[in-house]
């Protein structure tokens, strides 16, 4: 099954699982034996939470490396309570949040000669993208697109959550594109 096809076909019980976990500030108990085969086999995912139109917590994994529906479970409370850029979420903020979930495809290398050349390979809006010099790692999901158009800007901002500098480049740089299926 596709990711477009288990988004589609398991869109409530994907966000009852993020609910439950932020209701619960914990991570809910997850029993295989009651989810469907696709839900059982390894996926990555990210949870984003907005408050009022703003980024509240946004915590995933780029790698499937457990069952899709458990690596969900613990995004979204992580996402909640152990984003290190939020405080923990509050029991009265609950009303006020809007999740959103992303099911990743597997992370492509990207083959590259110099800066120009990974931009004029970047598909804005479609392109989820992982840079790496390192230890220092980095992702944006394609939806940060929508607030960094400009590939050149994109990359700029993905080098300094890295925490590189913006003009950064070594030829030791890596970059891994991903494209994401979102359940909202």
């Amino acid at each position: 099954m596709t990711a477009e096809e288990i988004a589609k076909q398991h869109h409530d019980l994907l966000l009852k699982i993020v609910h439950q976990a932020l209701t619960k500030g914990a991570v809910p108990v997850i029993d295989l034996s009651t989810f469907p085969d696709e839900l059982k086999a390894p996926g990555a995912t990210f949870v984003t939470l907005e408050k009022q139109g703003r980024l509240r917590g946004c915590i995933g994994s780029l790698q499937a490396h457990q069952p899709l529906v458990q690596d969900l479970a613990q995004n979204a409370y992580r996402a909640g309570f152990k984003d290190p850029r939020f405080p923990p979420m509050t029991p009265e903020e609950l009303p006020k949040i809007a999740a959103s979930i992303s099911i990743l495809s597997p992370p492509e290398q990207m083959l590259f000669r110099d800066e120009q050349d990974l931009l004029a390979q970047l598909v804005p809006g479609m392109d989820g993208l992982i840079l790496q010099d390192g230890a220092r790692r980095s992702t944006f999901l394609p939806q940060v697109w929508e607030q960094l158009p400009d590939p050149e800007q994109f990359l700029g901002h993905l080098k300094r959550k890295a925490g590189l500098p913006e003009n950064h480049w070594s030829p030791t740089l890596t970059a891994h594109r991903y494209h994401v299926v979102k359940v909202a």
